[in-house]
């Protein structure tokens, strides 16, 4: 017997919104980076750096116009999960629904398929899967949320585990330098997502959740941060530039009283990521 407070959702909805969310994703540039990357245009004053910053604006209209793709690297999928307590998925796996979701959607979309199932061995690349990650909700509702993380800014993460004496100075030193070692190879300006606490795999998680959030509201830490950051000069593409970095963004979480996770999470130009709610 059905309990009346628990609604249902079929695999197959959930597969075709997954499928919808790898295009929008992929080819449909946030607001608040399109924004942002439009200050920064207007901010810089070198000729090369303001040249570089409109080829990326250019490109980002040519990709929802002509519906291609923005970065021919379409990324890793990472899918975060809301779920409610009180949603019963029918006809079928929600893991399942999921990755054959990002594998329809991949394919009928020409976008890239880049995913080695064995990384020891490689092999020949597809479309899935997806890594997955589940958060456990109050509600009768589903969010999804797809994150493609292209890998030559995924390459450049960092974490470190500081004593937990570390002052936020030692903090601030470790980003800023994390971003310096990216330098050009992760297609600055980024963006920048910094997890700190809970354990070391989870300062990780919560760096690339970080990613996920708008970044036209941010703390006066993730100001001064972006400013030291923006200080290195790397500039548009690593050529040189007042904006190396379009925004900072931090998730916290309680740690262990004997020690403090720091984990960086670098994101190319081409944030990207789109949500839908069932």
């Amino acid at each position: 017997m059905k309990e009346t407070n628990m609604r249902y959702i079929k695999a197959e909805q959930i597969k075709k919104i997954v499928a919808g969310l790898c295009y929008e994703a992929n080819v449909i540039l946030r607001p608040d980076i399109l924004g942002q990357l439009k200050l920064a245009f207007k901010k810089e004053h070198s000729s090369r750096a303001k040249k570089i910053l409109k080829a990326i604006i250019d490109n980002a209209k040519t990709a929802l116009h002509e519906k291609l793709a923005i970065c021919q690297d379409t990324g890793m999928p990472v899918v975060f999960v809301q779920l409610g307590q009180d949603v019963h998925v029918s006809g079928g796996n929600l893991t399942k629904a999921i990755n054959d979701g990002v594998g329809i959607g991949y394919k009928r979309n020409y976008l890239r398929n880049s995913i080695i199932k064995d990384p020891i061995t490689r092999g020949k690349p597809g479309f899935s899967p997806a890594v997955i990650h589940y958060e456990i909700v109050p509600g009768q509702k589903i969010k999804i949320t797809l994150l493609p993380k292209g890998f030559g800014c995924e390459n450049k993460a960092q974490v470190k585990m500081f004593k937990p004496t570390t002052n936020i100075k030692v903090i601030k030193e470790f980003v800023v330098d994390a971003v310096k070692q990216a330098g050009p190879d992760a297609c600055p300006p980024f963006v920048v997502g910094i997890g700190i606490g809970g354990t070391q795999d989870y300062a990780c998680l919560l760096a690339k959740k970080a990613l996920l959030r708008k970044i036209d509201k941010q703390s006066m830490f993730e100001k001064e941060l972006l400013k030291e950051i923006n200080k290195l000069g790397i500039g548009p593409m690593g050529l040189g530039g007042k904006v190396t970095c379009l925004g900072v963004n931090i998730e916290t979480y309680p740690t262990h009283i004997a020690g403090l996770p720091v984990a960086v999470n670098i994101s190319c130009h081409a944030m990207r990521s789109a949500s839908a709610v069932l």
